[in-house]
């Protein structure tokens, strides 16, 4: 297919073989298991996900490159092993993919555009009906943000919110680097795979529990500069804010960035039950 590239969407095809491969062998797809596939532009991952024998569903919102699959692919549509999509990934409803479930879950496999990597893990970790892996293929500075770890602290480091909301859900871990020369057209860094396992929401007692650990943790990295005390002053009482960070052992001058992911719960889950545990049980 002579397709040209849209910028506008983010569109960056994977023609390495060895990275393709190394995206299959992360995700482990089996027969009858359901594949979601975000853009799979020309099918390249989505042959090999196809003849792994899972179920898949990919969701392109290009029209050109619906077509091209659609007749690409008529084989196994028509089969039922896969079943395209004209869309945005960001206005699709995970609980649609129930239909196509019969063990009840499902996992995300997609190279993915860098200019919605957050938008999308947000979506999908967050969601009601949320996937048990993901395995991404995303910026390389995206990824080992995600993954990093301070040996020191447990903190995720500088711009660390995706890591932290990514830890408080799953495990992720860094599988292989992706040159800019796999693709075409070439972007102009590298890219990672990347692989969330154990996705869960074993951390939260409640939805309303849930919703506290991301108020807590989004406000302590409101204002960088300042250190973390001071920016979960302007959402909770200072006797919470010093009795959150006592219970796990952080200093006054503590910032958000040298936070672990044990430790953000562990506040989160303070705040929870003095503010409103008592509420909801009354």
């Amino acid at each position: 297919m002579n397709h040209i590239p849209k910028k506008s969407l983010g569109q960056n095809f994977l023609k390495s073989e060895g990275a393709l491969n190394n995206i299959i062998d992360a995700a482990d797809p089996k027969e009858g298991e359901v594949i979601l596939e975000i853009g799979p532009g020309l099918g390249a991952l989505t042959k090999k996900l196809v003849e792994s024998g899972a179920t898949v569903v990919a969701v392109e919102k290009d029209d050109s490159l619906y077509s091209h699959l659609s007749e690409e692919y008529a084989t196994d549509i028509k089969k039922g092993t896969l079943s395209l999509i004209n869309g945005d990934i960001l206005e699709f409803d995970p609980e649609n993919l129930k239909k196509w479930t019969k063990k009840g879950d499902y996992k995300l496999v997609a190279n993915i555009p860098y200019n919605i990597t957050g938008a999308i893990i947000e979506k999908f970790l967050s969601a009601d009906f949320q996937p048990k892996q993901m395995v991404l293929l995303v910026q390389k500075e995206v990824a080992e943000r995600i993954v990093a770890k301070n040996k020191k602290t447990g903190g995720a480091g500088k711009g660390s919110i995706l890591s932290i909301a990514v830890k408080a859900y799953g495990n992720p871990s860094y599988i292989g680097t992706v040159k800019a020369g796999s693709f075409v057209p070439a972007p102009k860094v590298d890219s990672a795979i990347i692989s969330i396992n154990g996705i869960s929401r074993s951390h939260f007692k409640t939805k309303h529990h849930e919703e506290v650990f991301f108020q807590v943790m989004k406000a302590g990295f409101a204002q960088k500069r300042k250190m973390l005390a001071g920016n979960l002053k302007n959402i909770l009482e200072p006797s919470i804010v010093e009795s959150a960070m006592k219970t796990v052992g952080l200093a006054p001058t503590a910032r958000a960035e040298d936070v672990g992911i044990d430790m953000w719960l562990a506040m989160a889950n303070v705040v929870y039950t003095s503010q409103y545990e008592s509420d909801e049980r009354s």
